[in-house]
């Protein structure tokens, strides 16, 4: 079958419920772009030209459809004030809170994300990637971490853990006998703050050209947290954060990795455009969920199969999910994390290859 849609149309298409020519490809690769790119890893991910230039070199190399533009799961939490060390040959990472306790959530402010770093430059890298080839390609500029994953950086991650883990099923309003009612009420200022964070950026992100946004919040999914503290404390953030964006025809790309399956039909209830999964989860259990209702991102294993398998392997993976995810459209496919930086161009090209031989919707 001639394939006789472009990348735009092929993802919308697919997007909106539709069946596309073949099965679209997206590519999680901003650190294979930093690694490609020869600069130091922290001068890269502090140039918003150099990481434009980067993504569109990649991009007319290996011609997928979907670009997800980042710099890595620390940029908010730098914006408002978190300690934040940019390392050699991988991506930035925080490594210090913004605030010591909960009892400080009033000294922390919104930034402003045209003015603040590193945000500024993360924009500036959207702008000139929609504005070279917005066009041609589906572009997704990531608002950072979701509320859950941002509010456990502000605060320090075992610090927010520890806090969650005693204040889970405070919801009764009594101290004792399942949890910590006002320690609850503390966290979940911090989740307001941090939704209020987001949303503002995902709006920038959209406002600089990007077709859509995204959100990661990996740190609530089951191999970290319990189902019940997802719901408690995740869920109605991101349903909200996806609620508010779609009032202004704003889609959202919601990012769990890990084992999810357990929580996949909640993502779902989200109302999230895009489930972004990883390959640890139940295919047959996820396209069960999201038949109709959700397009799955992923989930071909970017470091074991895509960064130390061979093509063969890529290919085996990546028919395996055509063949249960892409049935009846629904599925965009890509690595379900981002790809390690030294990951084999060739590898990445048998992914594309696969999607175009395999993909294709008689």
């Amino acid at each position: 079958m001639t394939q006789s849609m472009t990348s735009l149309e092929r993802t919308r298409t697919v997007l909106a419920g539709g069946i596309p020519d073949r099965v679209p490809v997206d590519l999680h690769n901003f650190m294979m772009v930093a690694e490609a790119s020869g600069a130091p890893f922290p001068e890269f991910f502090q140039d918003g030209e150099a990481m434009a230039e980067g993504q569109i070199k990649a991009w007319r190399e290996f011609g997928h459809d979907v670009l997800i533009l980042e710099n890595g799961t620390a940029a908010l939490a730098e914006a408002c004030g978190a300690q934040v060390e940019y390392m050699e040959g991988s991506a930035p990472v925080c490594h210090g809170p913004a605030i010591k306790s909960l009892d400080d959530i009033d000294k922390l402010e919104v930034p402003d994300p045209y003015k603040v770093f590193p945000l500024t430059e993360n924009l500036r890298a959207t702008r000139i990637v929609a504005q070279e080839i917005g066009d041609k390609a589906f572009i997704i500029g990531r608002a950072d971490q979701g509320p859950f994953s941002l509010a456990a950086m502000l605060l320090g991650m075992e610090e927010f853990l520890l806090r969650l883990a005693q204040a889970d099923g405070g919801r009764s309003g009594r101290r004792g006998g399942g949890g910590d009612a006002e320690l609850a009420k503390k966290l979940h200022r911090l989740l307001e703050f941090s939704l209020a964070v987001t949303t503002r950026y995902a709006y920038a992100q959209i406002q600089a050209g990007a077709h859509m946004t995204s959100i990661g919040e990996s740190l609530s999914g089951p191999d970290v947290c319990s189902p019940k503290s997802y719901k408690t404390f995740e869920w109605s953030y991101a349903k909200r954060m996806v609620e508010n964006l779609k009032a202004d025809n704003i889609q959202l790309a919601y990012h769990i990795c890990g084992d999810a399956t357990a929580i996949v039909p909640d993502m779902v209830e989200t109302g999230a455009t895009i489930l972004e999964l990883d390959y640890k989860v139940d295919m047959l259990a996820v396209k069960a969920a999201t038949r109709g209702r959700a397009t799955v991102l992923g989930p071909v294993d970017p470091s074991g199969v895509l960064a130390l398998g061979a093509p063969s392997d890529v290919e085996n993976a990546a028919r395996e999910a055509i063949e249960i995810l892409g049935e009846g459209g629904g599925l965009i496919l890509g690595p379900g994390c981002a790809l390690p930086p030294k990951t084999p161009a060739e590898n990445v090209h048998r992914l594309i290859e696969t999607a175009r031989k395999y993909g294709v919707y008689a």
